[in-house]
């Protein structure tokens, strides 16, 4: 629930770190800036650790450029990955209050036109929760498959 308030990540993964370096020699950090706005570079950067790249976690599983260009074509582009498909009914509709105040809706997602699921496992039940996902804000649903190669590359880069 982090991504929900990322201005608490950065001293989150403080704490964490400090306590893991206690029992293991290499300890990386496996989220992108996901909105700390280099709050939580600044952590990596003192405590001499690294992160994953990129602006969010998107950016890991489909790319920079491959997400700016979803962005380009389609500014009001809302994505998921299969995290927040799946939990997207507690993470975003309970979290923001809409499963209590459904008219809240157009106002949080009246901007956005498309949702892109950027999907890691393609499968089934995931492919309904994120169809569910993109009904509950009322947009049309792209799925756009990934795999994880990116992420591996990433942890690869992390670890290696």
């Amino acid at each position: 629930m982090l991504h929900n308030h990322p201005e608490q990540i950065a001293g989150q993964v403080e704490q964490l770190a400090q306590s893991l370096r206690t029992r293991y020699s290499r300890v990386a950090v496996a989220y992108a800036d996901c909105g700390t706005y280099g709050a939580l570079d600044e952590v990596c950067d003192r405590l001499g650790l690294r992160r994953l790249a990129g602006l969010h976690c998107y950016d890991v599983y489909a790319g920079a450029e491959r997400l700016q260009r979803f962005f380009d074509e389609q500014p009001g582009t809302y994505v998921l990955t299969d995290f927040l498909a799946r939990s997207f009914a507690r993470a975003v509709e309970v979290e923001l209050g809409l499963d209590r105040y459904p008219e809240l809706r157009d106002t949080y997602f009246g901007n956005y036109r498309r949702v892109v699921w950027l999907a890691q496992h393609p499968d089934d039940v995931t492919q309904a929760a994120a169809q569910r996902a993109a009904d509950a804000i009322g947009l049309p649903l792209t799925v756009v498959e990934t795999g994880l190669d990116g992420l591996e590359r990433e942890l690869e880069s992390l670890v290696g």
